[in-house]
């Protein structure tokens, strides 16, 4: 399991990587290892406006349907439209997979989000519980 030391995570295992006032919002490697291979990809509509915790895409697999959860508050500025076309990228590039970019309104609700080390427990305790 990959985990970036230069983004931050969420409980609900998406990252975000922080350029300037915007935020690019993915699924992290331990959710597509969990979900298995993705089919679909249904993203947001640019210009929506999301508040953190608000479901901002879904993704289906061959095993489950999954929401992905924003985790900042702001403004679709711009969707991945690749994604719709070719869902199965975030199995190939979980990173360089994102599904929006968030223009944020309140840069402080990083300070919530986890670190590496942190989302690194979280996974492992979660590996734990599964064992």
């Amino acid at each position: 399991m990959i985990i970036l030391n230069n983004l931050k995570y969420t409980n609900s295992h998406e990252w975000v990587k922080v350029d300037g006032n915007n935020a690019y919002v993915g699924l992290t490697d331990y959710a597509q290892i969990h979900l298995g291979q993705i089919v679909f990809a249904d993203l947001p509509e640019v210009d929506s406006e999301v508040k953190a915790g608000d479901q901002l895409a879904e993704v289906e697999s061959v095993k489950a349907v999954s929401e992905v959860y924003s985790p900042v508050s702001g403004k679709v500025i711009e969707i991945n439209e690749d994604l719709l076309d070719n869902p199965g990228n975030v199995n190939e590039d979980v990173y360089g997979s994102w599904f929006a970019v968030i223009e944020m309104i309140d840069t402080a609700e990083l300070d919530a989000l986890l670190g590496s080390e942190e989302y690194e427990k979280l996974c492992d305790s979660l590996n734990e519980e599964e064992a």
